[in-house]
C-alpha cells in the first residue's frame, strides 16, 4: 500500500490482535480517580502551565501599557473626527 507524503499509517481495527483491544483503557490518567482527584490534577496542570509563561518585566509592562493607551486615544480621536465629518455631511445633504 502506498501512502501520500506526510500521511500517517493507521492500522485498521480488524488488524489489531483481540488482546490488544482488551488492554486499551479508557480515560487515561483520569480513568480511576474520583472528582477530587480530577480537580487536583486540573489545578496541578494549571500551575505547570503558568510556570511555562514568560512574564514581562516591569519596564516591558509599562511600555506595552503606554503603547496601548496611546493607540486607544488616537483611535478615539480618529473616530470622533470621522463622526463629526459624517454628521456635518448629513446636515448639508438633508438640510
Amino acid at each position: 500500500m502506498t501512502d501520500a507524503v506526510g500521511s500517517i499509517d493507521m492500522p485498521d481495527a480488524e488488524d489489531e490482535a483481540p488482546e490488544a483491544r482488551k488492554k486499551a483503557r479508557k480515560g487515561g490518567k483520569r480513568g480511576k480517580k474520583g472528582p477530587f482527584g480530577r480537580l487536583a490534577l486540573f489545578y496541578r496542570q494549571i500551575i505547570a502551565e503558568l510556570r511555562k509563561v514568560v512574564w514581562p518585566t516591569r519596564g516591558q509592562l509599562t511600555t506595552y501599557t503606554t503603547v496601548v493607551i496611546i493607540f486607544v486615544v488616537v483611535m478615539i480621536g480618529l473616530v470622533t473626527v470621522i463622526d463629526f465629518g459624517l454628521q456635518e455631511a448629513v446636515k448639508y445633504v438633508l438640510g
